[in-house]
């Protein structure tokens, strides 16, 4: 075991993939010499060379399209976009070109190719460097939608998505970069893909997240147990798609009362597919109504600190919502 962050564990990742497989490379802005605005490449242009670490210009839609032309040719790459919030120019490559490829050639194409996206608020970026907009890319079929919250899920799951046949949005909250470490398995071991993870047992409530909600999800659960003698199961889904709906709803079962909790705004996000799911397939085990905590639906993430706290969820209010269901 070692003792890593999130961005260490992502960059470990990368480099035990490139030398295991000489097929995969990466690509994206700033990612070669200077080793990525985060630092999530440094070091990988000096060992593998300029022919497998890219950098590109500033054209999304460029890395996106020669990402998936790789891939076709046989190349796994690794394609980063700097902030998710600037992956708008490559939508068009995205939905309609890569989450298709392996449908509109019959099976006899796949895109092994995964995009790296770090997003997410609470780092001061405002609105065109906060973003969540998981949601995009969950509600169009064939793509594979990851976002890990622990250092062990990311350097696992990106290492499963690297090796996947199919293409991968592999989300990074960047508030969860440099936020802890933990210890990760040495050597290769990987993350199943569709998979969720029991974070906390409960029998009270339960709460569903990912990402950077993980870690507030889970003091939210020591507090209410704490305080309240709540006991809240903490269900990180770890991959938005496909769903791990047998564990979703077997916790539900369990509980009787379902928290979804996630950054990105309310309206149309990702926990809206979740609560459907939990209300049509456990209706009869829910002993009160399917809840969202989400984040406000304004345009973006304000800059202003205070109104970025008033923005972001926290672990506080995550218990505010929590006694709320559990009274019911």
């Amino acid at each position: 075991m070692a003792e890593l962050n999130i961005l260490e564990a992502i960059r470990l990742a990368m480099d035990e993939e490139m030398e295991r497989d000489a097929n995969v490379m990466v690509l994206g802005e700033d990612v070669g010499k200077k080793g990525g605005v985060f630092g999530a490449t440094d070091g990988l242009w000096a060992k593998y060379g300029g022919k497998r670490v890219l950098d590109t210009p500033l054209s999304e839609g460029m890395i996106a399209g020669a990402a998936a032309g790789a891939a076709l040719y046989g190349l796994r790459p690794i394609a980063e976009m700097q902030f998710a919030d600037f992956v708008y120019p490559a939508f068009n490559q995205i939905v309609s070109e890569i989450s298709r490829m392996r449908y509109r050639s019959n099976g006899t194409f796949g895109l092994p190719m995964v995009i790296r996206m770090p997003y997410g608020g609470g780092v001061h970026g405002a609105l065109y460097h906060s973003q969540s907009n998981e949601a995009y890319f969950t509600s169009t079929v064939g793509l594979k939608v990851v976002a890990p919250g622990t250092p062990a899920d990311a350097k696992g799951l990106l290492k499963a998505s690297v090796r996947d046949p199919d293409p991968v949005m592999f989300f990074e909250h960047k508030k969860t970069y440099r936020l802890f470490k933990a210890e990760v398995p040495d050597g290769d071991t990987l993350v199943p893909i569709g998979k969720a993870d029991v974070a906390r047992a409960g029998k009270d409530l339960s709460i569903f997240c990912y990402g950077y909600m993980r870690s507030c999800a889970l003091e939210a659960a020591d507090a209410l147990a704490r305080d309240d003698g709540v006991e809240a199961e903490v269900v990180d889904l770890r991959t938005l798609r496909p769903l791990d709906r047998e564990a979703v709803l077997a916790s539900v079962q369990k509980t009787g009362k379902a928290l979804v909790v996630h950054e990105a705004n309310r309206f149309g996000g990702f926990g809206a597919e979740v609560g459907a799911m939990i209300a049509e397939e456990a209706f009869e085990s829910l002993d009160g109504p399917v809840t969202r905590l989400a984040g406000p639906d304004v345009p973006g993430v304000p800059y202003h600190h205070n109104l970025e706290e008033w923005f972001m969820l926290s672990p506080a209010k995550i218990v505010d919502a929590a006694r709320t269901l559990a009274a019911y």
